[in-house]
């Protein structure tokens, strides 16, 4: 199995979500984590899901334009 497969990826989707695969804790504001049971999922970006910090699908119904490119930081 190569590094990459053993690693967590979060992908940015135009216009909508950032999609997480791989082993991750997301912690709120308290530090407590919220219980993760799938292997990837999508974090909202949008500010306009109704379930926070996961994506619902609002960013549809608010038009949220997004679409950034890797560049180096």
């Amino acid at each position: 199995m190569s590094d990459i497969t053993k690693s967590t990826i979060i992908k940015l989707h135009d216009h909508g979500p950032l999609r997480v695969k791989g082993p991750v804790t997301v912690l709120d504001a308290e530090g407590n984590a919220f219980e993760i049971t799938r292997k990837s999922f999508f974090l909202c970006r949008c500010g306009a899901s109704r379930n926070k910090p996961f994506c619902d699908g609002s960013h549809n119904e608010v038009g949220f334009r997004a679409d950034e490119r890797a560049e180096g930081l």
